[in-house]
């Protein structure tokens, strides 16, 4: 069996593309795919996923890490004339890549070392179903080739092959990158942008939809109820406004994590907004309240992801420096040579870049020993779970699984 896919049992869904769909109906397609929450968007999501699945068009969906992107592809296959044909979801930012040619498009015998049978890839197993690709933003450039070849004309050749096979698949595609920011800054051709991108859906982040924030918690803490034998967890109004006054960086999959911890630490199950409030990352929360107001500022939902690293990295730097002048007993001032400045530019009104103007004595802990410090304590949170800890920073698995081997961490 391929890694990093699963198949999933199709539903029956149908779509009717000359009438609008009754609420009652995108909220039997929500049960049935155990979707939760009535935001006007969260529906809009549902409604141009069923609508869009009469058709054989390419569709990205885009969104928040933990908003549940993966759920629509499922959505669009079961509404679709190949619902009875395979579907394949392939998370293309943990295939490594030196072998994603071969996991996606097969190879032949002998085409590497390891290569002792003749094998098939996701685009020719899932001939005539659906395929999800998840992350689509990190796959690299010479594979983005690949994959317009394939959408445009159904064609692809075996690593180690000049023979050119055909496939006849329906591509669904998610990312939650900033995708025009990607383009520019070259990382994802723009040709395959809107080749994927025939269709649109953006799902909304958690933040966004904050009165399903309690029907969310409220379904998790009874699955858990069940899953741990004990009794659910009661939240009293205050505890309920402060759960949907947080910011969720995590979305949908954060909150999840913390009714689990909750329903597993707490012997008392009436959770006031004390309690709730240990459970909540104060410091991750002002941070994110930060970038909020940045972003509502410029009017991009999303930051690159070296920015929001970068901004973490800085923001210890300043403590650091705070720290040092406290043990010397002066305040820290805004002259201080150690002060790190963040200025945004107004150079355009689509992107918040940052640049720093720094000087660090040389004591100073470098960018490098910052940025392993960083991976490290993600590592730590979240107990050795590189997913999580490459969301929680927000950096590609890849990337994080980059920079562990750089810096020797386990």
């Amino acid at each position: 069996m391929l890694p990093n896919w699963q198949t999933v049992t199709a539903g029956y869904v149908t779509a009717r593309p000359d009438k609008d769909m009754t609420e009652q109906e995108i909220q039997t397609i929500k049960q049935r795919f155990g979707i939760i929450g009535t935001d006007p968007e969260l529906n809009r999501a549902v409604r141009v996923a069923v609508q869009a699945a009469v058709t054989d068009l390419s569709v990205l969906v885009t969104g928040e890490s933990g908003v549940g992107k993966e759920f629509f592809p499922q959505i669009i296959h079961a509404a679709s004339a190949r619902k009875h044909g395979p579907y394949f979801a392939v998370n293309c930012g943990a295939i490594p890549e030196g072998t994603i040619d071969s996991e996606l498009f097969g190879h032949e015998k002998g085409a590497f070392t390891d290569a002792k049978t003749d094998r098939k890839g996701y685009f020719e197993i899932a001939d005539g179903g659906t395929i999800f690709l998840d992350e689509v933003g990190e796959l690299p450039l010479q594979m983005q080739v690949k994959l317009l070849r394939v959408l445009e004309t159904g064609e692809f050749v075996r690593v180690g092959s000049s023979r050119v096979l055909k496939t006849n698949v329906r591509v669904v595609a998610a990312t939650n990158l900033d995708m025009q920011q990607a383009i520019r800054s070259g990382r994802f051709r723009e040709d395959l942008y809107y080749r994927l991108c025939t269709v649109a859906i953006k799902v909304p982040a958690l933040r966004e939809r904050r009165e399903d924030i309690p029907l969310l918690f409220r379904k998790f803490a009874l699955d858990f109820s069940e899953k741990y034998r004990m009794p659910p967890l009661r939240l009293n109004d205050e505890a309920r406004e402060l759960l949907k006054s947080y910011y969720w960086q995590g979305n949908v999959r954060q909150l999840k994590n913390v009714a689990e911890q909750i329903s597993i630490i707490e012997t008392d199950h009436d959770i006031t907004a004390p309690v709730l409030r240990r459970y909540l990352p104060e410091n991750e929360s002002v941070q994110q309240i930060q970038l909020a107001s940045t972003q509502q500022a410029t009017g991009d939902p999303y930051m690159n992801e070296r920015e929001l690293l970068y901004k973490v990295l800085f923001d210890m730097r300043r403590e650091i420096a705070e720290l040092r002048q406290e043990v010397r007993g002066r305040p820290m001032t805004a002259e201080s040579p150690e002060e790190v400045r963040i200025t945004p530019t107004t150079q355009t009104a689509r992107r918040n870049d940052y640049q720093f103007a720094e000087e660090v004595r040389d004591e100073s802990a470098s960018i490098n020993d910052m940025e392993k410090e960083a991976i490290r304590r993600a590592l730590e949170r979240n107990k050795g779970n590189r997913k999580a800890a490459a969301e929680s920073i927000g950096l590609s698995e890849r990337t994080l699984y980059r920079k562990i081997k750089e810096y020797g961490l386990s």
